[in-house]
């Protein structure tokens, strides 16, 4: 892990200028969710794409390893389905195959090795898993040094290692989308 995100700048996680690189229609339709499904945001800040996702599925965990950053969700209205949930991605609190669908936004670049396989593990088979992140490919005017990126290939390996099958990727001016199924 390169870092965590500093508290401090939460603000700008606010930014509605965010949906240029990820709307809240594409996330949605990624994500291919149920009323019902059961979703987990890992990274989840401030909560922005958490309250995007919320109206579209029936439990959804926003996963944050800072809790700083749930003190900042919490000051916006947290939607009834969500429950905020303190761990890091690499062991998160979840029994095997609980989930239907995980998201991280902007956030993979931060978590450990390990996360993949704890993705795999969370999800049941055929689990969907959309990563949006800033791509090393990018110029880094926004986000994070661009030496602490990686990109849509290297995310795709380091998922594919650990038995994820991938749908699509795509590299983005600043940034790379990728979704993917579970084993």
């Amino acid at each position: 892990m390169a870092h965590t995100f500093d508290p401090g700048s939460a603000s700008s996680l606010e930014d509605l200028d965010r949906f240029r690189y990820l709307s809240r229609d594409e996330l949605v339709a990624s994500l291919d969710v149920q009323s019902d499904s059961t979703v987990a945001d890992i990274g989840s800040g401030t909560g922005f794409y958490t309250r995007e996702v919320a109206p579209f599925v029936g439990e959804l965990y926003a996963v944050d390893l800072q809790d700083e950053m749930h003190d900042k969700f919490a000051e916006h209205q947290i939607p009834s389905n969500v429950e905020l949930v303190l761990s890091p991605a690499a062991s998160l609190p979840f029994d095997t195959g609980t989930i239907d669908a995980v998201f991280s936004t902007m956030t993979f670049h931060e978590v450990s090795a390990a996360a993949p396989a704890e993705f795999d593990r969370v999800l049941g088979p055929g689990g969907r898993l959309v990563i949006a992140d800033w791509s090393r490919a990018g110029a880094g005017e926004r986000g994070p040094p661009v030496g602490e990126r990686t990109n849509a290939d290297g995310a795709a390996k380091a998922l594919e290692a650990v038995g994820f099958t991938i749908e699509s990727t795509s590299e983005r001016p600043e940034t790379f989308m990728l979704e993917a199924t579970s084993s």
